[in-house]
């Protein structure tokens, strides 16, 4: 019986520091994080070469110490040495000129809003300070098409629209499942705290069940943020949609705390659900009538 209840009560301690976790990584923004801080750097130094009439500006490209080996030392080399001796070698101006025409702020973003990082990009402070830029943008759980340049081929045109409704969609199973997995271990917790007050096996058993069932939610809420973000990275075309390599980009810790909720709510709905089992059966004992002298 003690073990019972002790079980019980470390489970529904469990459930409800989940609870609190996911509560944390929903409120919050911090699930994906960039730092452009590199990038914006290098783009203030390609920008601010000199054009003056007296210098000529020679590309490293044609340095003789940026030349391609030869090819007798390229049949040598193994196929992924041979792609990053190629992509090293490459002139370097247009590369740049490409990646420094769209801009990159080093944003945090969450379930509902994307926002500007405080203290990285100092610009983008001050027109925050005026007024000109919003700091957050609330995240659209709707569809709105965005702008894009005309001269695209109309396939292209169509496979962007496609894979922003793939990105909706993925956003959308993100958020619904999260709450729905909120939802469920809020229920399954007031169904615990209740079983635990009266000593109610199978109240105890359901709110185990009820935590597995929230738990398998939040797996496949984060699953899908988890492919949703990925996605975006490996939209089509690159030069509109990818990030350059000097960007660094990850995971926040508003990710780590769902995915703790998540650890905690599978391990309180395993308690729970063990709990019962340990509470002694109900034997009913049957008396039998004794038999009288000369009776059978």
């Amino acid at each position: 019986m003690a073990a019972m209840r002790t079980l019980t009560v470390a489970g529904l301690f469990l459930a409800f520091c989940a609870l609190g976790l996911i509560a944390v990584a929903i409120s919050t923004d911090n699930w994906y994080e960039t730092d452009a801080r590199r990038h914006r750097e290098r783009c203030k130094n390609y920008s601010n070469k000199r054009n003056d009439p007296g210098y000529i500006y020679i590309s490293n490209n044609n340095l003789p110490l940026r030349m391609l080996p030869k090819e007798r030392h390229l049949e040598k080399m193994s196929g992924e040495m041979l792609l990053r001796a190629k992509r090293h070698f490459l002139p370097p101006a247009p590369a740049m000129e490409s990646l420094c025409s769209r801009q990159f702020n080093s944003t945090i973003t969450g379930l509902w809003k994307k926002c500007h990082r405080g203290g990285f990009d100092l610009e983008i402070e001050d027109l925050i300070f005026k007024g000109l830029v919003p700091r957050c943008t609330p995240i659209k759980y709707y569809y709105s098409s965005s702008a894009l340049p005309r001269n695209l081929p109309i396939k292209l045109t169509k496979t962007i629209r496609q894979d922003e409704w793939h990105a909706l969609h993925l956003q959308r199973m993100t958020a619904s499942f999260v709450g729905m997995a909120m939802s469920i271990i809020l229920f399954g917790w007031i169904i615990g705290v209740l079983g635990c007050c009266k000593q109610h096996d199978l109240m105890q058993y359901v709110a185990g069940l009820l935590f597995l069932m929230g738990g398998t939610c939040c797996i496949i809420s984060l699953c899908t943020c988890v492919a949703g973000i990925n996605f975006e990275l490996s939209r089509f075309p690159r030069y509109m949609f990818g990030i350059p390599e000097d960007i660094s980009h990850g995971y926040g810790w508003s990710m780590f705390c769902a995915w703790g909720g998540l650890g905690l709510t599978l391990l309180a709905g395993f308690l729970c659900t063990l709990a019962p089992s340990l509470y002694p059966p109900h034997t009913t004992v049957v008396h039998k009538p004794r038999q009288e002298n000369g009776c059978v």
